[in-house]
């Protein structure tokens, strides 16, 4: 039959030893190839079962089918090595890019480097360590190594780490040693060194291998570069916030109590020298601005011992139950002069819960909120006091008919030495001691301007326990 000629059972062995290079490699399809022009002259060539050949023709054919699938077999097993080789490519990018990634969102040196040597070892194999800079130039192992190091080691990481080239297995610098050390190289020069010991000592010989691990050891070093920029940056921050604060406390200082210093002195000076020659009802002045510039200077000092003492965490509070409108009527008396000319609109419903609080705390709330309002408004301005309650927390609103704040300020006004106008009286702490009480009392506290000019700062003081039965005549 035609189907059965010769011809198409050479086809048929060829496409047998293409089937086999590139299912098993050159090796088998080289026997196939050999066993292939064996069978076909012992099964089908004349005389048949038997390997002579009466026909000349056919040793022709014998010899181009032995070098077709010879080529065959070596051009597909090159291709099936080349396949595996790209997938070995795309496994280590991949391993690459996820390594990346999770540096990315890692801060922190320490948790870098375990990242790291995670990764490089799970890809090539082998145990990982890394090698920093410590005191004294010396090189010191980072935490999580996974193999120790001895003088020896010691002194080719240190080689690779000042002359910035590899050393090591594999290499022809120190060749005897028992790691592979690379150096550890960023844009503003060596951070350290990677050293690694594979578990067959021969598989980074191959050039794309190594490729491939000094492009982890770049990003190892790019992110132990970008960790350490991140350190440096946020210690910057802080020697710049700390110069910040130094220079708003002197200033605070230098201007807030030079002013009631000099008056103070000023009036005692006028008293001693011409007391005698003085009216009572200037002698009586001058006193009042004693007096006042006095209460003036106890606001300052007391406001900044209570800052230090919320920054420290000193501040502890005594909570008590309290009725809201006592402590109201404390705080305005404590104002009394500096409210003289103005109406202030007090509204604190009958039937308001005790409250549990720290009464002297919540008082220089008040005050602080009021002496700020007399600050920052026109004189004779109304103020008003609103306190209402949701049966959870009572809510203390301040509002004023003065200019309000700049837009998008709101927040800003309870930072320390924030002042609302430039040059304004007081060191900028009333409100941020506001804050820190009122969080400290498990509430909440907050700016807004009003619809009709002004700005109202409310304030939340939450309803937590249950009041006492009768509330001590002294409360």
């Amino acid at each position: 039959m035609p189907f059965f000629e010769l011809a198409n059972l050479v086809m048929v062995y060829l496409l047998g030893i293409v089937v086999v290079a590139t299912r098993y490699g050159q090796g088998p399809s080289l026997v196939a190839s050999i066993l292939s022009v064996a069978a076909l002259d012992f099964f089908f060539v004349p005389p048949v079962f038997t390997f002579a050949v009466s026909d000349v023709r056919y040793l022709f054919t014998f010899v181009v089918m032995l070098v077709v699938g010879l080529v065959t077999s070596g051009l597909a097993a090159r291709i099936r090595t080349q396949a595996e080789a790209a997938r070995l490519r795309e496994q280590r990018t991949a391993a690459l890019y996820a390594m990346s990634r999770e540096l990315a969102s890692t801060r922190g040196v320490d948790q870098l480097l375990i990242i790291a040597m995670r990764h490089i070892s799970e890809v090539f194999r082998s145990q990982v360590v890394v090698l920093l800079p410590g005191a004294g130039g010396a090189l010191v192992c980072a935490d999580g190594g996974q193999f120790a190091l001895d003088s020896n080691e010691l002194g080719v990481g240190k080689w690779v780490h000042e002359h910035h080239q590899p050393a090591g297995l594999g290499t022809s610098t120190l060749p005897g040693a028992a790691a592979l050390y690379l150096p550890l190289q960023a844009p503003r020069g060596p951070v350290g060194v990677l050293g690694i010991r594979p578990a067959d000592p021969h598989s980074l010989d191959a050039p794309d291998q190594l490729h491939q691990l000094e492009t982890f050891a770049n990003q190892t070093a790019l992110a132990i570069e970008r960790a350490q920029l991140a350190d440096e940056a946020q210690q910057a921050q802080v020697r710049m916030e700390t110069e910040r604060l130094r220079n708003s406390l002197l200033s605070s200082v230098s201007h807030d109590l030079r002013t009631p210093l000099a008056t103070i002195t000023g009036a005692a000076t006028t008293m001693l020298e011409n007391g005698a020659k003085l009216n009572d009802r200037t002698r009586q002045g001058l006193l009042e601005s004693v007096r006042e510039e006095a209460d003036r200077l106890n606001r300052l000092v007391q406001n900044l011992l209570e800052m230090t003492r919320l920054e420290s965490g000193a501040l502890q509070l005594r909570k008590e139950w309290h009725p809201l409108e006592e402590v109201i009527g404390a705080a305005l008396g404590r104002l009394g002069k500096e409210l003289a000319d103005r109406r202030v609109d007090t509204r604190v419903p009958p039937d308001l819960p005790l409250v549990p609080i720290d009464d002297v705390l919540i008082e220089q709330v008040l005050v602080n909120l009021l002496d700020n309002a007399v600050k920052y408004t026109p004189g004779g301005s109304p103020i008003r006091i609103i306190a209402t309650s949701t049966g959870e927390a009572i809510t203390v609103e301040v509002a004023d008919h003065g200019p309000g704040l700049p837009r998008g300020e709101e927040d800003r006004v309870f930072e320390k030495f924030y002042r609302g106008m430039p040059g304004g009286r007081g060191a900028g702490l009333g409100l941020a001691i506001c804050q820190g009480i009122v969080k400290a009392h498990g509430g909440n506290i907050w700016a807004q301007n009003l619809p009709e000019g002004g700005v109202a700062f409310l304030f939340t003081l939450p309803l937590a326990g249950k009041p006492p039965a009768s509330v001590p005549a002294d409360a």
